[in-house]
C-alpha cells in the first residue's frame, strides 16, 4: 500500500459552511495528512498523541500525559473524520488500542510550524530624539479605571519601550497602584520599591546627586528587571533632568556603521557585579542580545557596575573599541532626549531596551525625590493577553 493505510473524504461543517476535509494516514512518514480546501497539513503521530485533548486536565488545562507511557514508534492504524454530531472531530485509532478524538477546528489552528496567536506580541518601533514628542502618554485615572485605556497604554509602551503617565500625584503609593494593575512587582536587593534621592551613605550612584550616564539597571542580576517605573514625587532642585535613549535604535545604527563592532558586542559576554555589605551579585552578559536571526531583543549596558574586563589580552582593545563606539552613539543628540519630569508624573520604560540617566543636581536648591519599582516583562505580557480576551 506504499505506506498509505487509509483514506477518507467527508463533508463537514465549519461556521455554517460546508467544506471538504480529506484525511490520509502516511505510515512511512509517520504523519496524518489533513487536506482542507485551502491547504494541507501533516501532523506527526507523536504530536497527535501528545496533544490529544483528553490528555489535559479539564480545569487547569495542564498536560497529564506521560510521553514515556507509549513507545516512541506508536502508530495510527486508522483515521476518520467525524460527523456533525461528533463535533467535527478527527478520530484516530492507535496500534496500542487507544482512541483519540481531536476537533478539526483545533487542528486547523494548531498546525505544526504555526505558532500560537499571541496578543502580547507587539513589534518594537525603535525611535530617535526627533520622535520623542510622539511617544505615548496616558492619564493615571484612566489606567486605574478603564481596561481599554490600560491595554492601549500597555501596547504603546511595549511598542516604543517608553511612556509617561500623567497625574499620578504626590502619594507615594499611587504609582505602585498603577504598577500592580500591570502585574506583580519585582523584588530585588534594593527592595520591592526604592527611593531615588541623595543620601549620606549611598550603596549606589543613583542615591547621590551626581549625574548618571545612560545605562540599564541591574545587569548583574541573572535576569535583569523588565519594566522600570519611576514616580516623581518632588523635582524642584536645580538640575536633575532625566535622559533617555532607545538602545535598539543605537544597536541598529552601530550594526549599519560598523558590523564588526556590533558582532563583537553581541557575541562577547562581559562581567557585571554589584556588591555592598550584604550582597555580591554577579553575572556575565553581552551588551547586545540577539535572536538566532540577528534580531536585537535586549540591551545590557551599565558602565558603572561593569566588573573588571577579563577578556584575553588580544581581545581587550578590539572590545574597548566596539564598546566605545556604542557609548559614543548613546551620547549623540540624534538618539538621546533630556527633559525634566514633572512632579506627580511617572515614566515607565523597558529596562532591557531603554537606557536612562540623569544630569547632576544641587540638593541645596531643592528636592529631587522619586519612587522606583520594577514589573517584569512576563507580567506585562500576561496582562496584555488577559485584557485582549
Amino acid at each position: 500500500m506504499g505506506g498509505v493505510l487509509f483514506v477518507t473524504l467527508l463533508v463537514v461543517s465549519f461556521a455554517n459552511c460546508a467544506e471538504s476535509v480529506g484525511v490520509t494516514v502516511r505510515a512511512e512518514d509517520r504523519v496524518v495528512r489533513v487536506t482542507w480546501k485551502d491547504g494541507v497539513a501533516d501532523f506527526p503521530f507523536l504530536w497527535l498523541r501528545d496533544n490529544d485533548p483528553s490528555n489535559f486536565h479539564p480545569h487547569t488545562m495542564e498536560r497529564m500525559f506521560d510521553l514515556l507511557s507509549v513507545p516512541l514508534n506508536v502508530g495510527v492504524v486508522r483515521a476518520a473524520v467525524g460527523t456533525e454530531d461528533e463535533d467535527n472531530s478527527l478520530r484516530l485509532d492507535w496500534n496500542d488500542n487507544a482512541v483519540s478524538r481531536i476537533p478539526l477546528p483545533w487542528l486547523r489552528a494548531h498546525r505544526p510550524g504555526k505558532g500560537r496567536v499571541d496578543s502580547a506580541a507587539v513589534p518594537p518601533r525603535p525611535w530617535r530624539a526627533p520622535d520623542f514628542f510622539e511617544l505615548p502618554r496616558a492619564s493615571a485615572a484612566a489606567l486605574l479605571d478603564d481596561p481599554v485605556a490600560l491595554r492601549t497604554w500597555l501596547v504603546a509602551t511595549k511598542r516604543d519601550g517608553f511612556s509617561v503617565v500623567e497625574g499620578v500625584g504626590s502619594d507615594a503609593g499611587a504609582g505602585v497602584a498603577i504598577g500592580e494593575r500591570v502585574g506583580f512587582l519585582r523584588r530585588t536587593n534594593f527592595g520591592t520599591t526604592f527611593e531615588v534621592k541623595s543620601v549620606v551613605d549611598p550603596n549606589n550612584l543613583a542615591y547621590t546627586a551626581l549625574g548618571l550616564p545612560l545605562h540599564t539597571d541591574l545587569p548583574n542580576q541573572e535576569l535583569p528587571p523588565g519594566y522600570q517605573f519611576l514616580h516623581v514625587l518632588e523635582n524642584n532642585a536645580d538640575g536633575g533632568e532625566s535622559i533617555f535613549c532607545d538602545g535598539f535604535a543605537v544597536a541598529e545604527a552601530l550594526r549599519q556603521r560598523d558590523p564588526d563592532a556590533f558582532l563583537r558586542l553581541a557575541s562577547t559576554p562581559i562581567p557585571f557585579r554589584f556588591y555592598d555589605r550584604e550582597y555580591d551579585i554577579r553575572s556575565r552578559k553581552p551588551v547586545i542580545v540577539c535572536e538566532a536571526d540577528g534580531t536585537v531583543t535586549e540591551i545590557v549596558f551599565n558602565a558603572h557596575i561593569a566588573d573588571i574586563l577579563d577578556l584575553p589580552t588580544e581581545e581587550v582593545e578590539p572590545y574597548y573599541r566596539a564598546y566605545a563606539l556604542f557609548m559614543k552613539l548613546t551620547r549623540d543628540p540624534t538618539f538621546r532626549v533630556e527633559f525634566k519630569v514633572q512632579a506627580g508624573d511617572m515614566v515607565v520604560f523597558n529596562n532591557r531596551r531603554i537606557l536612562h540617566g540623569r544630569d547632576g543636581f544641587n540638593p541645596a536648591t531643592g528636592v529631587r525625590h522619586l519612587i522606583g519599582f520594577y514589573v517584569d516583562q512576563g507580567e506585562l505580557d500576561s496582562r496584555l493577553r488577559i485584557l485582549a480576551r
